[in-house]
């Protein structure tokens, strides 16, 4: 099993694109790349840890490649949004991709290079490519919220405009 993990924008809405693959073992909702030991929710909301709110999938590379991976990250989110992520603000909804090896960071950097000459995006990707700091797992509640508020998560995607932008930009995604 490898990790991979993710920042983009809120992570309720980062784990449905990932979860139920086969070969993915978990997705969990948490908080990385900050300065504070195990952070709360609203730590982390108050832009004062360094943290981004943040996914860490456990994979089979031989099952779901880390380029696959990588592929349905960009299909979720802005990656030209340096503020956060629609209508999400700050520092802990910006976009990145946090590697756990040096192959990881290369093929991380090639897709991002990829995306930027693809001309798909007319602004600059600014999503940043770090290396992976302590993951720290997210409350309960913030765990499968898209199974666990159905509702509610449909309607923040719409609402927030995720959702339409994925459509705009991808077509019918997940």
């Amino acid at each position: 099993m490898e990790k991979a993990t993710f920042a983009g924008g809120c992570f309720w809405c980062m784990v449905h694109p990932f979860d139920e693959q086969p070969g993915i073992h978990s997705v969990i909702s948490g908080y990385t790349g900050g300065h504070t030991k195990n952070p709360t929710y609203e730590q982390v909301c108050s832009d004062t840890t360094g943290h981004y709110e943040a996914v860490q999938i456990e994979f089979d590379p031989e099952v779901y490649s880390y380029q696959k991976l990588l592929d349905i990250f960009w299909m979720q989110i802005d990656p030209t949004d340096p503020g956060g992520q629609f209508h999400d603000r700050g520092y802990s909804y910006k976009t990145a991709i946090f590697y756990h090896s040096p192959e990881q960071k290369k093929l991380a950097e090639e897709s991002k290079e990829r995306l930027a000459a693809s001309g798909r995006f007319k602004k600059p990707i600014v999503t940043e490519i770090l290396e992976a700091k302590e993951f720290y797992p997210a409350e309960t509640y913030h765990q499968d919220y898209y199974k666990k508020q159905p509702l509610h998560y449909n309607q923040y995607r719409i609402g927030s405009g995720r959702a339409a932008f994925i459509e705009n930009n991808w077509g019918n995604q997940r």
